[in-house]
């Protein structure tokens, strides 16, 4: 079972990573088998089903939101934990108030994200 104090420290890891906007330090938290979903890849990637798969496409579709908001910051508000998940909630590009639920696999990577978004 995920702890609390784990939770906190991978989120604050992954946070210090965006904020830097430092791809490969992003990229470290997540599994080769990702599989992330978000409305921002149907609007940046014209991706219908909103889902990538894989680290190499990750590493595109970030890199790709990273040119997009140059100003991009997040605002860690809330880690929630599960047995071998978390969700964050921060606050987004644009203001927006996010959600991601993240799955983990058996080495403690983020596996699956489902990424959730509304305005606050």
């Amino acid at each position: 079972m995920l702890t609390q104090s784990h939770a906190n420290t991978l989120a604050q890891a992954w946070l210090n990573a965006w904020n830097r906007h430092d791809l490969p330090d992003i990229l470290s938290h997540y599994a080769e088998d990702i599989s992330f979903t978000s409305p921002f890849i149907v609007a940046l990637q014209n991706n219908s089903d909103g889902t990538v798969h894989g680290k190499t496409a990750l590493a595109g579709y970030f890199a790709q939101g990273l040119a997009k908001y140059p100003e991009l910051a997040f605002q860690l508000l809330h880690v929630v934990t599960g047995v071998n998940s978390l969700t964050l909630i921060y606050t987004s590009v644009n203001n927006l108030l996010a959600a991601e639920v993240m799955e983990l696999n058996r080495e403690g990577l983020i596996q699956r994200v489902q990424a959730h978004y509304c305005q606050p």
